[in-house]
């Protein structure tokens, strides 16, 4: 693969993780999601670039922002797009992982989206297939679309990710969202911060070339973006902290601790919100600070962008 093949194509199969890709791969995806932002705007949203493709949606686990992400991108870019209910599908019955992978493969779909609880079972998967798969979350490993919507979030507010200095605070032990965030804001040129109850922090993540703090004030210090994770309770066996509103004192991101940060500080959370929890009202709904809702939107471009580049690279199109 030559220069200008880089500049245009994602040189992976799948899309697993973020770890290990490239700045030019990061950079080539987050220009390619841009496109489409302003397309995802207009009245006709729709495109007929993958007319003829097909893309399974496989949640193992409940999702509404990254399932209904997947699907609009797929049918923006002009896809088949089938959704399979894991409630009343054979996996309910007994069939194992790979059985259903070996099921799916037999009817040749182009791109598998799959979230799973366990964490590994994406990579597994990807093995037993034909055809291209993205990771919509496996377990406490990964979720690397999150991650690139962040960015590209990150990167239309400030301009740029390098030098930055990015809080990701809260459930940082039960979080794929943060390990994709460290993978990729590390690769990117910015400084990472962990803030978070020593119970909540992973240990040996420090090798990861983070910064790790225990008090918000201190952590929160001078910082750029302030990312918040929800509380995994789900994942949860034992005391991780007293209590939620101990908790909220202490570790829930509202204006007192927030001062501590830029004036010009982004506030960021993955969602679903445990408002009160790790974040308050006024601080998540403040129009000028807060990019949640910005980064529901980018989560649909940035979809786009990794199906359009993944299709690129099926059988049936031209490849290098």
């Amino acid at each position: 693969m030559n220069q200008g093949d880089l500049q245009t194509r994602f040189p992976h199969r799948h899309l697993l993780g973020i770890e290990g890709l490239t700045p030019d791969v990061l950079s080539l995806i987050l220009d390619r999601s841009e496109s489409y932002v302003e397309q995802n705007r207009r009245a006709d949203k729709n495109k007929s670039t993958l007319y003829g493709r097909t893309i399974v949606n496989l949640f193992f686990e409940a999702s509404t922002r990254t399932r209904t992400s997947f699907e609009l991108a797929g049918k923006r870019l002009g896809s088949d797009v089938i959704n399979m209910s894991i409630d009343t599908s054979s996996v309910k019955k007994g069939e194992t992982l790979i059985d259903t992978a070996m099921t799916l493969n037999a009817m040749h779909p182009d791109v598998l989206v799959v979230r799973h609880g366990a964490s590994g079972a994406v990579q597994l998967l990807s093995e037993k297939v034909n055809c291209a798969v993205i990771n919509a979350g496996d377990g406490r490993h990964e979720h690397p679309t999150q991650a690139l919507l962040d960015a590209l979030t990150i990167r239309r507010r400030k301009g740029r990710i390098s030098g930055l200095l990015v809080a990701i605070c809260g459930d940082i032990s039960h979080s794929r969202v943060a390990r994709s965030n460290i993978h990729l804001l590390n690769t990117m040129g910015a400084r990472v911060r962990l803030i978070a109850p020593r119970t909540l922090i992973p240990s040996g993540i420090e090798n990861l070339g983070v910064e790790v703090f225990n008090d918000m004030n201190e952590g929160l210090k001078d910082c750029d973006i302030v990312m918040m994770l929800r509380l995994q309770t789900e994942r949860m066996q034992g005391g991780f902290f007293p209590s939620i509103r101990e908790y909220f004192h202490f570790f829930g991101l509202d204006y007192e601790k927030l001062a501590n940060a830029r004036e010009d500080a982004l506030i960021m959370h993955p969602g679903p919100m445990n408002r009160g929890v790790e974040i308050a009202s006024e601080v998540a709904d403040d129009i000028g600070r807060s990019a949640i809702r910005e980064q529901v939107e980018m989560g649909v471009a940035v979809r786009m962008a990794c199906l359009e580049l993944l299709m690129d690279n099926l059988p049936g199109d031209e490849t290098s």
